[in-house]
């Protein structure tokens, strides 16, 4: 049994410019916690807290609730008495009141994925207290309402019933808003707020059996337990899959003197951030509401302003909305309250030079003082990524490896993708307008439920607002559009984490979801139609839209142009045409670590000739059916080797099983009987024959080879052939030819001598020669045992970590997702190994395998051609080990020539 240290510190406090713990503590404190510590400490007006650790989560999933209360109690109680004396107000006091905020933080940015509850230790004697001391009514009974409402739905379970209803409470408010012919919050008199807290008490009490709980200390304790189980919630659990983290981080419980945004027209809440996340313009940019609470401006009930004058000259101009009446109706915070927004400016400014990056502020006014409640490093798209680091750099800020390091590998994916073709947008016609929430471009079809996602290939998830259960849904759909919401609702920051094409706030979408329709202008669109989103304009089109290829350059060319001083290790691309090689070489790719043979086969001229020399019965009948296939292979290499010109090109001889190349279909196999005048039973028994119970284990690879010389004569005469028709063109062609599946170094020297007589064979013939490479794919476990003995003939090694992987875990790869995802769910496995290389033990083989081999040949070359290739901690790991290459797919070549130097730059430090 665990060990349980009762003395350590499990509450770090903080408040009134000191603090227990600081920013290098997020592991501990969570990135909340840490940052509210570090923001306390330099002086930004922070209410005072305690930050519970992320280590107590983990005791609270291991030991239960009446263990781990029983642990914190004493200091819990302490930390509150330290915010009791900090604000001159007592938790739980009916005369003055001390009330409270709870909120979860992980050591990563989660936005909206773990639970928040405000106006902590409200009951029906403090409300009364609390409207006394702050002579306001109004803003006691709101706050207690939004407490009923937001400890209902984290803490007691009251959810809507379905996803096709709204959530309990809100059903309430919306009937009282229809009876009173009202359409705001605000609009609610001090007798509708008290009915609305009996409501909800009712509500409570109907779908729990339960009273709402009125002690203030049962209350905090409900909310902290809550905030640990929303660890584990649906939603977390998502995400952290999503995103590839650990469950054992836990999260951490920060608890905070409650400030209120909603006393009245001099108090207001809003988020903020010192550039922009979408696009990483250097301009300082957020929302705000007046008279609100935090948690107002993200959930996206109701539409909020803009924080700086010119992001609401901007927003107006997107809406249509003529200027007198933006300054009128819609003033900016720096027009509305001058002084406040040159504080909130001051802050921004001091935050981000301390962090050294874009940060994401929440902040509240009360009463005409402001207060910074939250900072971090701000989720941001690919595209903004990119701008803010070499941005950052430019001005000094940061220097060129903290630039590099300032990027997250497989965000520039985003930057991949396509966008829309401006021919075709000229051509579309706009249907609505809304906020740019998320740039990029999307289309695809209607859904209503974001549990609906993958109904279509390509689908729009269309909401009224987004709230955290959509994450999945989101995750899926190729776009996201929600009629309400500003560009810090919690649809517009979740789709900028994910890269996903995202528009808010159209107003004009009518959306209702019990007949699965969406209504703009008196046009109805049903579920199933198809719509366009350009997230970087706010326009939402109808129909499809073409899109093209992005070009890269600008910040993007200058970052790649960075990597390439400080990456030490070369990253190549697997292609298997002309095509996928010009792409990989455009986007810096040093080479082709895999070109497969195989796939070229395929194609219906020569799937033919194939499919006849695998019929045929005798060596002279193969050679014939090859003969035809040469010239097709020459001209192959031939593509591949000018698109690579100057570049090592590796080629794999042919791999798979025969099986894969026969038809295995009636119809098929008559087509063929008739071509080759032979008869159908014929076919038949041959397709019987090379049938095999395991073909990933079977008959392939160099087996074939070995069984079968001719294959691997013709192909080495089509490579040794196309370099030399090159050579004669001045095209410099540096072929590499490796022999796949070797287990024991006679079935390599078995190959090699067929490859070396083949050449020297074609230089007699042509009376010319080129340089090349035979070396082989360390696939087997055994060959990585036996790297020393296969290095003195081979000339690289190249690891084939999807066969190794495989092999080594006995997972058959076409098999695995029957029981990998449970297996990850379980935690026996953290991640999917052919996702993710097993550092631990396939990785252990590749280390072996590459110190025997260069114990045998100091300079042999190494390198890397699975699915790994391009994965960012696998690539790190291929570093560390003195790896000469990488090789992954074209679209990926850019974050592998990230990673190669952020691995660099990590091993210097």
């Amino acid at each position: 049994m665990e060990v349980i240290d009762k003395v350590k510190t499990r509450v770090y406090r903080f408040g009134n410019k000191k603090a227990d713990g600081n920013s290098k503590m997020k592991n501990l404190l969570g990135g909340k916690g840490a940052n509210l510590a570090e923001m306390s400490s330099i002086g930004i007006p922070v209410p005072p807290g305690f930050t519970i650790t992320t280590e107590v989560c983990t005791e609270y999933n291991a030991l239960g609730q009446e263990e781990v209360v029983a642990l914190i109690k004493d200091e819990v109680e302490q930390a509150i008495d330290n915010i009791e004396t900090l604000m001159g107000s007592t938790f739980g006091d009916i005369d003055n009141p001390l009330l409270v905020s709870v909120r979860s933080g992980a050591r990563v940015s989660m936005p909206g994925m773990m639970d928040t509850v405000l106006n902590l230790g409200l009951n029906d004697e403090v409300v009364l207290g609390l409207a006394k001391k702050t002579n306001n009514e109004q803003f006691a009974w709101d706050s207690y309402r939004r407490f009923i409402q937001m400890y209902g739905g984290v803490v007691l379970g009251m959810k809507p019933a379905s996803k096709e209803d709204i959530d309990p409470f809100e059903e309430i408010m919306e009937h009282l808003k229809h009876k009173r012919g009202i359409t705001l919050d605000t609009e609610f008199t001090v007798q509708d707020l008290k009915d609305l807290v009996y409501d909800f008490k009712e509500a409570v009490k109907k779908r729990t059996g339960h009273d709402f709980p009125t002690d203030p200390w049962d209350q905090l304790w409900g909310a902290i337990i809550a905030v640990f189980n929303s660890w584990n919630g649906d939603r977390a659990v998502y995400y952290r899959t999503m995103h590839g983290y650990p469950a054992d981080w836990g999260t951490a419980v920060n608890v905070q003197a409650m400030v209120y945004g909603n006393m009245g027209d001099t108090s207001g809440t809003g988020v903020c951030f010192t550039r922009d996340a979408g696009t990483g313009e250097n301009v300082f940019n957020g929302e705000y509401l007046i008279n609100a609470q935090g948690e107002d401006v993200v959930a996206g009930v109701r539409t909020p302003q803009q924080i700086t004058k010119l992001g609401s000259q901007r927003w107006a101009e997107l809406a249509k909305i003529e200027e007198e009446d933006r300054a009128k109706d819609y003033p900016s915070l720096e027009e509305l309250m001058p002084s406040i927004f040159e504080e909130l400016n001051g802050y921004q400014d001091i935050l981000e030079k301390h962090y050294r990056d874009m940060q994401d502020m929440e902040f509240t006014i009360q009463d005409g003082k402001l207060w910074i409640l939250q900072t971090r490093n701000g989720k941001r798209t690919g595209a903004a990524m990119v701008k803010i680091a070499m941005d950052l750099l430019k001005e000094g800020m940061i220097n060129e490896k903290e630039a590099l390091l300032l990027i997250e590998p497989n965000k520039l994916d985003e930057l991949l993708h396509p966008i829309f073709d401006p021919a075709a947008l000229k051509r579309a016609h706009v249907m609505a307008q809304g906020l740019p929430a998320s740039p990029g471009a999307a289309t695809g079809k209607i859904v209503f439920f974001a549990d609906e996602a993958s109904k279509f290939k390509n689908s729009i998830l269309v909401r009224i607002e987004t709230s955290p259960e959509d994450l999945e849904g989101m995750n899926i759909a190729k776009g996201i559009l929600t009629a309400r919401g500003g560009m810090t609702s919690h649809a517009a920051v979740v789709a900028r984490g994910m890269g996903k094409c995202c528009v808010s706030g159209a107003g004009a979408l009518k959306i209702n979801y019990k007949t699965r329709t969406l209504t703009v202008n008196g046009h109805e669109y049903h579920e199933g139609d198809w719509i366009s989103l350009n997230g970087s304009t706010g326009n939402i089109f109808e129909g499809k839209v073409a899109t093209m290829e992005p070009e890269l350059s600008g910040e993007f060319a200058e970052l790649m142009e960075l990597a390439s001083v400080y990456g030490k290790m070369n990253v190549r691309t697997n292609a298997d045409t002309p095509k996928d090689a010009k792409v990989a070489r455009s986007f810096g790719a040093q080479g082709i670590g895999l070109t497969r043979t195989e796939h070229m086969f395929f194609e219906v001229d020569r799937i033919k000739a194939m499919r006849e020399m695998i019929l045929a019965d005798t060596v002279k009948g193969r050679k014939q059916a090859l003969e035809e296939l040469l010239p097709m292979q020459r001209s192959d290499f031939e593509g591949i080797f000018e698109a690579m010109q100057g570049l090592p090109v590796t080629i794999r001889l042919l791999d798979p099983p025969l099986h894969e190349f026969v038809p295995h279909q009636l119809t098929t196999q008559k087509e063929l009987a008739e071509e080759m005048h032979i008869s159908l039973q014929a076919v038949k028994n041959k397709v019987a024959e090379l049938e095999e119970f395991n073909p990933m284990l079977g008959h392939r690879g160099c087996r074939l080879g070995n069984t079968y010389p001719e294959i691997t004569e013709m192909q080495t005469r089509a490579i040794i052939e196309a370099a030399l028709n090159l050579k004669e063109k001045g095209i410099n062609c540096r072929p590499e030819i490796m022999i796949p599946l070797v287990g024991t170094v006679r079935e390599f020297e078995a190959q090699e001598h067929i490859i070396r007589t083949t050449a020297n064979t074609v230089f007699e013939e042509r009376e010319d020669t080129v340089d090349y490479l035979v070396g082989t794919m360390i696939e087997v476990p055994r060959a990585a045992l036996m790297a020393d003995a296969i290095a003195e003939r081979a000339e690289f090694f190249s690891f084939g970590t999807n066969d190794l992987t495989q092999m080594t875990f006995g997972y058959s790869r076409d098999d695995a997702g029957k029981f990998l995802p449970v297996y990850i769910d379980k935690g026996i496995l953290k991640v999917d190994p052919f996702e993710v290389l097993d550092q631990e033990g396939v990785g252990q083989l590749v280390k072996l395998g590459t110190e025997r081999g260069r114990s045998t040949k100091p300079d042999l070359k190494v390198g890397i051609c699975g699915e790994h290739g391009g994965e960012p901690s696998s690539v790190e790991f291929c570093y560390n080990i003195g790896m000469d290459y990488v090789s992954c797919s074209p679209y990926r070549v850019p974050i592998a020539r990230l990673v190669a130097a952020q691995a660099a730059i990590k091993a210097a430090q």
